[in-house]
């Protein structure tokens, strides 16, 4: 008998190491991607001093009366834009993509591109 792809084990797999090689410092930490089937998160982590500077997700209180649904792409942009804001309010303006071992499409991508759209520079 076949066993069936654990494709969230295959994506921690991937996780674990892309996270051998990125890591975020003080001077650009690292802006982290988790989703689910219902919501999307983003996270801006200082590695070095092991603290989450910025998060935001479809959870938010800013995001909950805009949004029609949470899982979608338009969501994801919107996290996007709300994470680059809150960065740039911390002055936070250079970060590294980490994409969680999700490939970079659809929402994955969609959240980059709303917080370049906010001014984050990755």
């Amino acid at each position: 008998m076949i066993k069936p792809i654990d494709k969230n084990k295959v994506r921690l797999r991937k996780h674990v190491r892309v996270r051998k090689k990125i890591s975020g410092t003080p001077e650009r930490p690292r802006l982290c991607v988790f989703r689910s089937a219902r919501h999307i998160y983003a996270q801006i982590i200082d590695d070095v001093n092991n603290t989450t500077l910025v998060a935001a997700s479809t959870l938010d209180e800013a995001l909950k009366g805009k949004l029609a649904y949470s899982g979608n792409k338009a969501a994801a942009r919107e996290v996007g834009k709300l994470i680059g804001n809150k960065a740039i309010e911390k002055g936070i303006k250079k970060v590294v993509f980490d994409r969680g071992g999700y490939i970079y499409h659809g929402r994955v991508k969609e959240l980059a591109d709303g917080a370049r759209e906010a001014g984050l520079e990755f």
